[in-house]
């Protein structure tokens, strides 16, 4: 099997797992990564991750250009915005889930820390969270938005859409965007308790040990 072969295999694999568990419904979210040659794979628009087929993955040449499988997912300007903005991004994973999206909507949440600190994972996989403001699906304007960035986020959640996230291949882009979705759901676990979150000590502690992208 080629390299290519089993890229194919492994982001088919870890769509349905995504799928089968709830965290992207339907025919929602898309998933890409990057071939050896520096080409993309990215799943075609209108998509289940329940259901991808390896052959027909939508396949772009280094230069951008589409050159098989089926209709790339129109959210393919997005996905380019963090492949052109972060050297070290081998893929890019955006869902719909649920708790993520929730937290979104809360008119106090934090635009520059999306996240509150309330586990180390949540801090070593993502760093700080950029809340985006809400766009149609597709706009080019999203895309805009996290070039905006200049590659300083890993990961951004778009307002009342979902979020999305960046990783050096496609497995860490998966665990990343769990572990932002398992965050987002302790924090609307535990909205109005006052739930005791790490210090600023500790959170600096993690930034520092585990070399995590924090003051941008």
């Amino acid at each position: 099997m080629t390299a290519e072969a089993r890229l194919r295999e492994q982001i088919c694999l870890l769509a349905k797992s995504i799928f089968d568990r709830g965290l992207t419904g339907g025919s929602t979210g898309n998933i890409s990564a990057r071939t050896e040659d520096g080409g993309l794979l990215i799943s075609p628009t209108g998509s289940s991750f329940g259901r991808l087929d390896p052959a027909r993955l939508s396949r772009f040449d280094k230069a951008g250009q589409w050159i098989g499988g089926d209709a790339p997912t129109k959210e393919m300007p997005l996905h380019s915005a963090f492949y052109d903005t972060r050297s070290t991004a081998g893929a890019v994973v955006h869902l719909h889930s649920c708790h993520s999206v929730a937290l979104s909507l809360i008119p106090d949440a934090n635009e520059d820390d999306f996240l509150p600190p309330l586990t180390p994972y949540g801090i070593m996989k993502l760093g700080r969270v950029k809340l985006l403001p809400f766009f149609l699906p597709g706009d080019p304007a999203m895309a805009a938005a996290v070039r905006g960035l200049a590659g300083k986020r890993s990961a951004v959640m778009l307002a009342n859409h979902g979020p999305v996230v960046a990783g050096k291949d496609v497995e860490a882009a998966c665990n990343a965007i769990e572990e932002l979705e398992d965050t987002a759901r302790l924090a609307m676990m535990t909205r109005g308790l006052n739930p005791r979150g790490l210090t600023d000590a500790q959170v600096q502690s993690l930034v520092t040990k585990f070399d995590v992208e924090w003051d941008v």
